[in-house]
């Protein structure tokens, strides 16, 4: 269970707990494949941690325009994993 950032916080940035969900584990992706953190400190070592304060800051957010299926993105989480 997290602490910091809350959930009540977390949940003004994104509309859903579901959405949130997929939205910090693509974010945590990324940071662990080295991309630019967006926040000049941290209170979590670990990457969702991470991904759940940039969401609470505001500086991730999910694309509107996204319209990728489900099944396309656990095919290509699936084909990274493989690589």
């Amino acid at each position: 269970m997290i602490s910091y950032p809350s959930i009540d916080k977390l949940l003004d940035q994104v509309d859903s707990r579901y959405s949130l969900a997929v939205l910090a584990a693509k974010r945590a992706h990324e940071l662990e494949a080295g991309d630019v953190k967006m926040l000049s400190s941290y209170e979590s070592p670990k990457s969702v941690g991470q991904a759940l304060e940039e969401i609470a800051d505001g500086k991730v957010v999910i694309d509107p325009s996204s319209i990728m299926l489900e099944k396309e993105a656990e095919k290509l989480d699936d084909e990274e994993k493989n690589e």
